[in-house]
């Protein structure tokens, strides 16, 4: 409950809150239409996260409710449901048990204190697993595109493309297309109003006005219901003994992408706001946020990044504005429903393709060509496989290859020596007194395994002028340990510190210039060939007495 409310800051706190919550409005529909479940759950969903996670999480500023990734596996286990019950409604039963599931394994996994686990993801698993999230969402609107229901899993959308000729209504592609004109473009009238916002409401609109033949929110069975949804909880009946491993299957699928997923968008609202989240406590706050959906039959979710960095920079910086966001969501669910019934699915999927773009990683593929080729092979693994087989297996393999690539160069001791290593010194505490300029020293392979725990050393460095990073005796860089020095030294920066390099002309410096660390962070003329060159620097700047710590 810490960090719910703060007087002083009530009026920015309301205002992210706010604005988060009309940003989520028509995604939470987009979500819930895709999932399978029906638009309504993406709603119920968004709501009960929203506020629960809120109160209860480990992240002041994080905004929760349905992602693009949980959406993703949410629509594999309406798929088995269905398959297994025939209808939906017979089928939700297992849904809910499924989304129950999901919420108690992320309680126990905050329990056990899990949430450290995150820092061993290297990047170029998480750069394929989200870029092949964002693959599946694009390929699976490609039906709903033309006005037509979606196959349940991208090969057999590619299987079925045939199905395609001679279905397609051009009205929708119309309608979708410029549903992704505006979301791209309105930005460049006004920020001040989200711009998938007003595609829904313009399209939808010019749908109604012109009783255009397409397919409408209300045509899905139920469509958007008006008032405060029921409690789901008896339809477990329905789930027996034989169900109890697929709910396991799924239950955990969904909490370990969720925790992912949760956790990543902690650390962007850790790196906007300069504040340390609990990693932890986040996973119990998910979890009896999704605990609470589930009751209700509401989509699963995580920690959403773009709401969230909504909602910082809206002026939120405190639990409350979840709430408000939350809160929002449900008074506009209880008097939505006849509006949001109007809403074409083609305009959904414009979104939702938008959406998809947005998770893919083009930082990843863009610096593809210069990053060790074991962390591109790895990349491409976790991708095919997440959008083709399975997703969590995908991540599982891919980071069992990283491990095995890591023992492969420095041996298994060598490697778990380093990591331990490198999580005692993030453990120790930082120095308390301050000084003009801080020195320290890198050793040996910097590797995913060791990039979290850096940052932690770097969060602890004592207040300077000058930040000092020697990289003489670094063997070598990976991705993930090139793209966590470029965070750790934009953190510095941002602290009105100025960072200072030391390393020959090497490999290295190749590395951290071709994924823009070096001119992009650091400009080449604070990159020194040893440390005498940069105490002369420091001598000739401002540095002079703490150029005596970088000569002692």
């Amino acid at each position: 409950m810490k960090n719910l409310f703060d007087k002083k800051n009530l009026r920015g706190d309301l205002f992210g809150g706010i604005t988060a919550g009309v940003v989520a409005i028509p995604l939470a529909l987009a979500f819930g239409s895709s999932s399978g479940m029906g638009a309504i759950y993406g709603l119920y969903g968004a709501f009960a996260i929203g506020i629960v996670a809120a109160i209860f999480g480990g992240t002041p500023t994080q905004i929760s409710g349905p992602t693009g990734p949980m959406t993703v596996i949410s629509a594999i286990v309406v798929a088995a449901a269905i398959s297994e019950f025939g209808s939906l409604q017979a089928g939700l039963g297992l849904i809910v048990a499924c989304f129950l599931a999901s919420g108690a394994i992320q309680v126990l996994m905050g329990v056990l204190g899990m949430g450290r686990f995150i820092r061993y993801i290297p990047y170029p698993v998480l750069s394929g697993f989200m870029t092949g999230i964002g693959v599946i969402i694009i390929i699976l609107q490609i039906f709903p595109t033309f006005g037509i229901g979606s196959p349940s899993s991208p090969l057999k959308v590619i299987q079925t493309l045939g199905n395609l000729a001679g279905n397609m209504n051009f009205v929708e592609l119309a309608l979708c297309l410029a549903t992704v004109v505006v979301i791209y473009t309105f930005p460049r009238i006004t920020k001040a109003v989200p711009s998938a916002l007003v595609a829904l409401i313009a399209l939808t609109a010019v749908a109604a006005i012109f009783e255009l033949d397409v397919r409408l929110i209300a045509d899905e069975k139920g469509g958007v219901p008006k008032g405060f949804p029921k409690i789901l909880l008896g339809t477990l009946s329905d789930v027996t003994s034989a169900h109890i491993m697929l709910v396991i299957k799924f239950g955990a699928m969904l909490a370990a992408l969720g925790a992912i997923d949760s956790l990543l968008t902690s650390v962007v609202a850790d790196k906007v706001t300069r504040t340390r989240h609990n990693s932890n406590q986040e996973l119990i706050g998910q979890g009896l946020g999704n605990l609470t959906s589930a009751c209700i039959g509401g989509l699963p979710g995580a920690g959403a990044t773009m709401r969230t960095v909504v909602n910082v920079n809206a002026g939120g910086r405190n639990k409350i504005s979840g709430v408000v966001h939350g809160v929002l969501l449900l008074l506009l669910l209880l008097g939505l429903g006849p509006l949001a019934n109007k809403i074409p699915f083609s305009v959904l999927a414009g979104i939702l393709i938008t959406v998809g773009v947005g998770i893919v990683d083009r930082k990843g593929f863009k610096d593809m060509k210069v990053v060790p080729r074991t962390d591109i092979a790895i990349l491409w693994v976790v991708l095919l496989l997440t959008v083709f087989w399975n997703l969590l297996y995908a991540v599982a393999i891919g980071v069992f290859m990283a491990f095995i690539f890591s023992i492969k160069k420095n041996g298994f001791g060598g490697t778990m020596s380093m990591i331990g290593a490198a999580e005692r010194a993030a453990k120790a505490d930082g120095a308390a007194k301050t000084g003009e300029v801080h020195l320290h020293t890198l050793k040996g392979p910097q590797f995913f395994g060791t990039v979290f725990a850096f940052r932690d050393v770097v969060s602890k460095f004592p207040e300077s002028k000058f930040v000092v990073l020697n990289l003489t005796d670094v063997t070598e860089f990976d991705q993930s340990a090139a793209y966590g020095l470029g965070d750790a030294l934009l953190d510095l920066v941002d602290g009105d510190v100025t960072p200072l390099l030391v390393s020959p002309d090497n490999a290295n410096v190749k590395l951290l210039e071709d994924t823009n660390v070096i001119s992009g962070t650091v400009p080449k003329n604070l990159v020194f060939a040893d440390v005498k060159e940069c105490a002369e620097w420091l001598k000739a700047n401002g540095g002079e007495d703490g150029a005596k710590v970088l000569e002692a």
